[in-house]
């Protein structure tokens, strides 16, 4: 049997799939860009439940209207809410790697401590889940921004104040945006709390996204134009 026509049409063949590869290669490149383009960087939010939004109805806590006013001001980003009710810094540390993962946020607003505090626990293992936290975030390349918590002196004067220097000292050996005190302008006003005098209410969290705003605001990338 002759192969005389194969070798005629090999050349023909080559130049065909070599401008199929080319074309394919060139597609797979502009990929991740487009990809970059259309899908919005992500906040991702790890709290307790504070953030979660204990004893609202959906959609009125913080979070949510943080996702209103990115919105409302051109900012491009999608809000990942990861906040879970009762939640420990011991807790977060556990879920953290697997919620950056999942995510691969550009930032991350870390709320978490205030059931270690409520709970009397030592506040050096405290620091050091905060600590370890900070780190897996930064190593993921996205921005930190610690939510401070104030606990009255239950366990006295000395674990309150240490309880709450932890965040301030963390957030300056670590330089990343630190809000003092999430509950400032409510902490003194029952009004704004639930029967249990510990979880805000719908009315306070207006009041929560702006402490959290002013620290947040000045890292978000420039809104669309």
């Amino acid at each position: 049997m002759k192969f005389n026509w194969l070798f005629t049409c090999l050349p023909r063949f080559n130049l065909a799939y070599c401008r199929l590869i080319a074309c394919t290669l060139l597609t797979l490149s502009v990929l991740p860009l487009n990809a970059q383009a259309i899908h919005p960087a992500t906040i991702l939010v790890l709290g307790d439940s504070l953030s979660a939004g204990y004893g609202l109805a959906r959609g009125e806590e913080w979070v949510n209207l943080l996702g209103l006013r990115l919105k409302e001001q051109g900012f491009d980003y999608k809000i990942i809410n990861a906040s879970v009710s009762g939640e420990t810094t011991r807790g977060g540390l556990g879920r953290i790697d697997a919620a950056l993962q999942q995510h691969s946020p550009t930032i991350v607003i870390l709320e978490l401590g205030a059931n270690d505090g409520l709970r009397g626990l030592d506040l050096q293992s405290m620091r050091r889940n905060l600590q370890t936290m900070i780190q897996k975030i930064q190593h993921n390349k996205a921005k930190v921004v610690l939510v401070g918590m104030r606990i009255p002196p239950n366990y006295g004067q000395t674990y309150a104040d240490g309880f709450h220097h932890t965040f301030r000292d963390l957030a300056q050996s670590k330089s990343i945006p630190y809000v003092p005190f999430l509950l400032e302008g409510i902490a003194e006003k029952p009004e704004y709390f639930q029967p249990d005098r510990l979880h805000p209410t719908a009315a306070a969290q207006s009041i929560l996204l702006e402490n959290v705003w002013k620290r947040l605001k000045p890292i978000l990338t420039s809104p669309k134009r």
